[in-house]
């Protein structure tokens, strides 16, 4: 089986363990109402006949799409569920999954999230809809997260193709040019801190989304899934030690600032200078233009650097929505997750609520790419940003216990943050942990 999804959405709260009690992850199954039986002519069927559907989402646009939907559909009820953000969703999602009830019909998924639910069985194919006919309408990152070798358990709603935010003012004042590369990226930084040492290029405390998509965009496969229970985990593949050697020459030396990511003094230090860059995912601008007001003007975008200098990103972040197989009415659900995240009056309310898309016609739209943003100085960001979408490189894979992985990065490579010392230590701790864990779940893991 072939898995390939992205990481961490923005909200960067901390990942706790999603621990199934008297199961593995391995062998956890759903109750099979309709199993992804059906056609793609049972989506329009299903919504002239209308009836009720449970959708759990966090997005601030959901509210405003579910009325849209209901005034197009008036035979639909839409109940609308906020069960929590990221983790606290997904502990409810999964013990309505052991339950046998309790689960919605649609379910906003992270990308990251999307095999452990997958390979447990829990999500609907909805391939015989004929959602593998939408393909092309995604791009390849966020698309490749939610087909499952053919089986598509879902629909991409945004993405987080990487790129390189920057102050413009600090770059200039100290007379930094803008990195290519990551060897540049290093010596920006060495300058940047030895002209004034309140200032630091990036800050870096220690994240499993950051960690992550850093390895792939380096080349990295350390997680690869050959089937539903057989692993290799391998963090000390090529794309991993080309990563975090690169990367030690600014934690071993001091050189990122010691200021956790979403803190009020992290958005502090984004106004004020004190953090020069970010390498981050795409939905960042809105991000900056309603907690940085202070840095209005002077941050701009250039793509990811490299460590050749060619243009490679990968993904940071994003989500879609699935069904679940508990649905009472699985048609009517794949129906109404078909016009949220395909029907064009749907993407753009997304659009308008400052999500970065998924869908090829809007990251093809000269609307949205040209689109010129007063906050970066008049800069056409999105330019910079759906090219990022375009140079994602293909096949990385997440663990089907990606949840847990996250949860306990902290405690591994969160160590080596924490005393400034190799990071290919921590990768290996992690890496040991994984592994007896997997075996633990039931899963034949190999490393």
């Amino acid at each position: 089986m072939t898995i390939k999804a992205s990481v961490l959405r923005r909200a960067g709260v901390a990942v706790t363990a999603i621990l199934l009690a008297g199961g593995s992850l391995a062998a956890c199954s759903s109750s099979d109402n309709g199993g992804g039986s059906g056609s793609a002519d049972d989506l329009e069927a299903a919504l002239e006949a209308g009836g009720e559907i449970t959708y759990w989402s966090w997005t601030p646009s959901a509210e405003a799409q579910v009325a849209a939907f209901e005034a197009k559909y008036p035979n639909v009820t839409v109940n609308l569920v906020n069960a929590g953000t990221n983790t606290e969703e997904y502990t409810k999602l999964q013990n309505a999954i052991k339950a046998g009830s309790g689960a919605p019909d649609v379910v906003q998924i992270e990308y990251y999230a999307f095999p452990q639910f997958a390979l447990s069985d829990s999500l609907l194919d909805l391939a015989p809809y004929g959602f593998g006919d939408l393909e092309s309408d995604y791009s390849a990152g966020p698309w490749g997260s939610v087909d499952f070798d053919g089986k598509i358990y879902g629909l991409p709603q945004d993405s987080g193709p990487m790129a390189l935010f920057y102050n413009k003012t600090v770059y200039d004042q100290f007379g930094i040019e803008v990195p290519t590369t990551w060897d540049e990226f290093i010596a920006a930084g060495q300058a940047l801190n030895a002209a004034d040492p309140t200032k630091f290029i990036a800050a870096d405390t220690g994240d499993s989304g950051f960690t992550t998509s850093m390895i792939w965009q380096a080349g990295g496969q350390p997680f690869q899934t050959t089937d539903s229970t057989n692993i290799t985990i391998d963090l000390q593949d090529a794309g991993s030690t080309q990563f975090a050697d690169m990367w030690n020459q600014l934690l071993e030396n001091g050189l990122l600032a010691d200021i956790p990511a979403w803190s009020d003094e992290w958005f502090t230090g984004l106004g004020d200078g004190t953090i020069a860059s970010l390498v981050i995912g795409a939905w960042m601008p809105g991000v900056l233009e309603s907690s940085v007001p202070d840095g209005a003007g002077d941050w701009r975008v250039a793509p990811m650097p490299s460590y050749d200098g060619s243009a490679v990103s990968a993904e940071n972040g994003g989500g879609g929505q699935a069904v679940t197989k508990q649905s009472a009415n699985p048609a009517l659900a794949a129906a109404f997750l078909k016009w949220l995240n395909n029907d064009p009056e749907s993407l753009q309310i997304f659009a308008e609520s400052g999500g970065f898309p998924s869908t090829t016609a809007q990251l093809s739209d000269p609307a949205f790419v040209d689109q010129e943003s007063e906050y970066f100085g008049g800069q056409q960001i999105n330019q910079v940003l759906t090219q990022a979408a375009a140079d994602v490189l293909t096949g990385w894979q997440y663990l089907p216990y990606q949840v847990y992985a996250n949860s306990i990065f902290g405690d591994t490579v969160g160590q080596s943050y924490q005393s400034q010392s190799d990071l290919n230590a921590g990768l290996q701790a992690w890496q040991d942990q994984l592994v007896s864990y997997g075996n633990d779940q039931g899963f034949t893991v190999n490393k």
